[in-house]
């Protein structure tokens, strides 16, 4: 299916890495322009610009194909680099130099993960570069696959936003889409990662190293989105979760884990905590520290940043109640009521990250380990309480 221009400007566009590649690509190379082009048989347009030599292109303006070495990356699907052109034997003659006016060139192949040609990412100098060495090209390749893999998933998500929007009555429908969905992320997600973790590992380069985390965080943040869209499959269509359950020794021990961990993501939040020691547990230890992590997420997240946040866990008579309690306006009957249900969010904090199933699987764990959750909103506070049997 064709794809216009105007689209995978837009594709790019939504990428919020974009900008720092390109000026990563830019301090790398010393090249004072670098761009992400869309390239088809007869067209270039602009998708994502860096223009340190005032040449005015701007997302979205196109060039003649004809007039650029691009032709030949897509005709060829092998990348151009160029470090003088004078001293260059095939390109020394050639007319696009003439044209822009550059001694230092590369344009790499952009291709989609199903094989597809996108485009490329190119850049240019009127001063010679040394771009041709095996670290330039390797990174720039690496690049280019980032780039490839971030476009996927950023389409691949819209897609699945819209589908859950089209699909809303057509439950079944949608819930088989999410689960192929889910599982054919994790494969594109986990190359992100692994190539921002290469970045990291081999440059030292600050700029470098900023763009690399930040490529990693988002696609961590998004392969917690597909297990939580993995795991509401699982809980729609197989019958529940799946647990592991066993007699946990320190289950104290695993809370405070959980807290500790997102004391350390929100340092400018208060965690009041008062968890009795020495608990055993019959539970899967990986979903408890799930639910926890849930719950004090949605706390952190929509709870007032005046107030702290306080997380209690005991056995009493043989059950175990977990709860945690943020401050913030009370909610209403018909709010609590949705609450547990998947894709439903609230709104009292606008930019919440996710889908909204937070909650869904929270309960889901509860379910599993015959217990409940129970929510009260008064006075100024909202808690959330699971409780379950202690013993097998």
């Amino acid at each position: 299916m064709a794809i216009s221009a105007l689209s995978c400007v837009d594709e790019i566009q939504a990428i919020g890495a974009v900008p720092k590649i390109l000026e990563t690509v830019a301090a790398m190379t010393g090249l004072r322009f670098v761009c992400i082009a869309h390239v088809t048989q007869d067209s270039w347009t602009a998708c994502a610009v860096l223009d340190k030599l005032e040449f005015g292109l701007k997302p979205g303006d196109p060039l003649d194909i004809t007039t650029t070495l691009c032709e030949e990356v897509r005709d060829t699907g092998a990348a151009v680099i160029i470090d003088h052109v004078r001293e260059s034997a095939c390109y020394h003659d050639h007319h696009t130099p003439r044209i822009y006016g550059f001694q230092s060139y590369f344009s790499i192949p952009v291709f989609r993960p199903d094989g597809r040609y996108f485009g490329t990412l190119c850049g240019l100098d009127p001063e010679p570069k040394r771009l041709s060495d095996t670290v330039t090209v390797s990174t720039l390749q690496l690049f280019t696959e980032l780039i490839a893999k971030q476009l996927e998933s950023e389409h691949s998500l819209g897609e699945a936003r819209a589908a859950l929007l089209d699909e809303r009555e057509t439950a079944e429908l949608r819930e088989q889409f999410i689960a192929v969905l889910g599982h054919d992320l994790r494969t594109p997600l986990g190359s992100v990662v692994s190539g921002a973790e290469l970045l990291l590992l081999k440059h030292q380069d600050p700029s470098t190293r900023q763009v690399a985390e930040r490529i990693r965080r988002s696609a961590r943040r998004m392969s917690a989105l597909v297990e939580d869209v993995v795991d509401f499959t699982r809980g729609r269509m197989g019958g529940g979760l799946a647990l592991d359950l066993e007699t946990l020794h320190g289950a104290d021990l695993r809370l405070y884990e959980v807290v500790d961990e997102l004391s350390s993501l929100y340092p400018g939040r208060v965690i009041d905590t008062s968890i009795q020691p020495g608990l055993t547990l019959h539970c899967d230890p990986e979903r408890l520290s799930q639910l926890l992590s849930n719950l004090l997420k949605n706390a952190l997240v929509h709870g007032s940043d005046q107030h702290p946040i306080s997380v209690s866990a005991k056995v009493h008579d043989g059950l175990f109640t977990l709860r945690v309690t943020n401050g913030g306006h009370d909610l209403a009957p018909g709010v609590i009521d949705q609450l547990l249900k998947p894709y439903w969010r609230a709104a009292s904090r606008a930019g919440s990250e996710g889908l909204g199933l937070g909650l869904y699987i929270v309960d889901q764990i509860a379910r599993g380990h015959g217990g409940a959750i129970d929510i009260d909103s008064r006075d100024g506070s909202t808690s959330f309480t699971f409780t379950m049997p202690a013993a097998a």
